[in-house]
């Protein structure tokens, strides 16, 4: 399977595993619980396997990244957490050095 399949599924999981950790309340709800244990563990085996095609700076940066992106949006949009044109413009950043290291830059090249 595609390097970047399988890394796009480990930070969809990595969501998962983050937004039923919220829902957790501290571990106190078993079903959010398990999600975050399933959520976690499929992500970390996703880059491990991720890991066998592409470099570690390439794979772990895209992955914490693209995390934190993605869970700043749920933040907002399933939780209702503020955001103010500051952070707006670190999440554009963020984007824009995913794009450079990914694309751009040939430290992908396999």
């Amino acid at each position: 399977m595609h390097p970047y399949v399988l890394l796009g599924g480990a930070i969809v999981s990595e969501l998962l595993g983050t937004t039923a950790l919220k829902l957790s309340d501290g571990f106190s709800r078993p079903l959010p619980s398990l999600g975050v244990v399933v959520g976690y563990g499929v992500a970390f085996y996703l880059v491990s396997l991720t890991l066998e095609e592409l470099p570690i700076g390439v794979v772990y940066g895209t992955w914490a990244a693209l995390g934190i992106v993605g869970v700043a949006a749920i933040g907002v949009v399933v939780f209702d957490e503020p955001i103010d044109p500051v952070g707006i413009v670190g999440i554009l950043l963020i984007v824009g050095g995913v794009y450079c290291v990914n694309v751009l830059s040939q430290m992908s090249a396999h």
